[in-house]
């Protein structure tokens, strides 16, 4: 028998975007139904941030055991029991997984409704005995890993995020199709683990990222024996007919590879098609790869003006940070009557391989295309006195900003970059110039000194000019 709801507010997908807005929204009293069909949690906490993190820490861990020799330290090969490290991985999901329950939802006062949703009117929405009616919905279901059209994978043993983390033994030879910060992340660790790993790319591997900064990641996943097969288009895929050695082969513009394992890590795909959008009036766009998602103004509405979207399933940055910054927009929106709108120009990513990765605002070929005037800062950190004393120099800072100074962009390669990268992400957020980073502050010695180095590379032509010289000189003159 159906059960008719009536309700504030309803939030459909229990990702980190959707657990946002009905965390908040119930707090500050409003009344919130939650539909999720799956697992709590969403994409993030059981088969992406997380689990890619936990991978990557033991990955990081085993690895830095071989470099202890540059410390005066006797350096062992690890011992890696590839079951312990999957039972790792688990462990931290299952420890952060009570903060995304329905128990605790539930306490908070949130009805959750374990199905999937699906519109029968532009106003109300069926999940299992339910149909909801709700002031407002938000859908914030999220995306799966794209599978592509490739002959022969469907009928291939291949792996996507949403599979590859319950693998109990190593791949002997893990083989990876797309070069982004997903297959990037996976190429290493498994590396690190021990397993042979080969790339393939059908342009070039990280190519939204400044070149410059991107080879720094390059050339450190290839030292650590990682084949990139870049501008390499995949034809068709077969299965291995060898019964003692099962796998698969891989067929491609520039040769056949043949792997024990495939990870297929070549972007992701909405997921609206349980939604019966048209039933709700809600209009879906492409994205620049051709994938459909759900189009909203800038301040996160639909066509329909009463259902929000948010996160991976609107189209827009596809990370967990930027699902929670879209929920406060939403929720301002709704709760408040506010006309917040939602920006994106100071977003920051970060692909967590070592050295990691972290960018915000425009890289230097999108700051040349809009802006007249450029100027790129730099600074290495082999000139960081910290750097040196740890032995990781490998990186810099590539700041890019207008000829008067204004901050459009920043890119950190290094170690624990991500975390350097704040400064950079504040100076664009609040419209600060590189000489609010360059009279900063920065204790010695820290890693964080190269942004300040970097900012103040700008004033360097001008500080020590030979125009400088002469004024200190003149004014020489006037001492006592």
């Amino acid at each position: 028998m159906v059960q008719f709801l009536k309700t504030d507010i309803c939030v459909v997908g229990a990702g980190s975007g959707g657990l946002s807005v009905a965390a908040g929204a119930v707090q500050m009293g409003a009344d919130v139904v939650l539909v999720e069909g799956g697992k709590m949690g969403g994409d993030c906490l059981n088969y992406g941030c997380v689990p890619s993190k936990a991978l990557l820490a033991a990955a990081h861990a085993a690895h830095g055991r071989t470099r202890a020799r540059g410390l005066g330290l006797s350096a062992r090969a690890p011992q890696v029991n590839f079951e312990q490290v999957m039972d790792h991985v688990h462990d931290v999901i299952t420890g952060i997984a009570p903060v995304d329950s329905v128990e605790r939802f539930s306490k908070l006062g949130v009805k959750v409704i374990e199905n999937f949703g699906r519109y029968i009117s532009p106003k109300i929405m069926a999940a299992g005995k339910y149909h909801i009616a709700a002031k407002r919905f938000v859908i914030a279901t999220g995306s799966s890993a794209h599978v592509p059209e490739i002959e022969g994978l469907a009928d291939a043993p291949f792996l996507t995020n949403e599979t590859i983390f319950d693998l109990r033994d190593a791949p002997e030879h893990l083989v990876i199709i797309g070069g982004g910060p997903i297959g990037m992340e996976m190429a290493q660790a498994h590396r690190r683990l021990g397993a042979n790993v080969t790339v393939i790319e059908a342009a070039n591997a990280l190519g939204r990222e400044d070149p410059e900064i991107a080879n720094f990641v390059l050339d450190g996943l290839r030292e650590d024996g990682v084949t990139i097969l870049e501008n390499a288009k995949v034809e068709k895929i077969t299965t291995s007919k060898n019964a003692r050695s099962p796998g698969v082969e891989v067929h491609t513009s520039v040769g056949k590879i043949s792997g024990t394992h495939l990870l297929v890590a070549t972007g992701r795909l909405a997921n609206i098609a349980r939604l019966n959008l048209p039933a709700a009036g809600v209009e879906t766009v492409r994205t620049p790869s051709g994938q459909p998602c759900i189009r909203t103004d800038k301040r996160l509405r639909t066509s329909n003006r009463k259902i929000f979207a948010i996160g991976d399933v609107a189209g827009g940055p596809q990370f967990t940070h930027s699902a929670g910054y879209q929920a406060g927009i939403v929720i301002r929106n709704i709760l408040f009557h506010l006309p917040a709108r939602a920006n994106f120009n100071a977003m920051p990513r970060v692909t967590y391989t070592s050295p990691e990765l972290a960018h915000v605002g425009l890289t230097e070929v999108e700051a040349r295309r809009r802006h007249k005037s450029v100027k790129i800062l730099r600074w290495p950190f082999e000139e960081n006195d910290r750097a040196r004393a740890e032995r990781e120099t490998r990186g810099m800072v590539k700041a890019v900003v207008t000829g008067n100074g204004k901050i459009l962009g920043a890119s950190i390669v290094g170690k624990q970059d991500g975390d350097l990268l704040a400064p950079w992400t504040l100076a664009l957020t609040q419209g600060l110039s590189v000489s609010a980073l360059a009279s900063a502050v920065a204790p010695y010695p820290t890693r964080g000194e190269v942004s300040k180095r970097a900012a103040g590379d700008y004033f360097s032509p001008t500080l020590f000019s030979a125009r400088t010289r002469r004024i200190v000189r003149f004014l020489s003159w006037f001492r006592r």
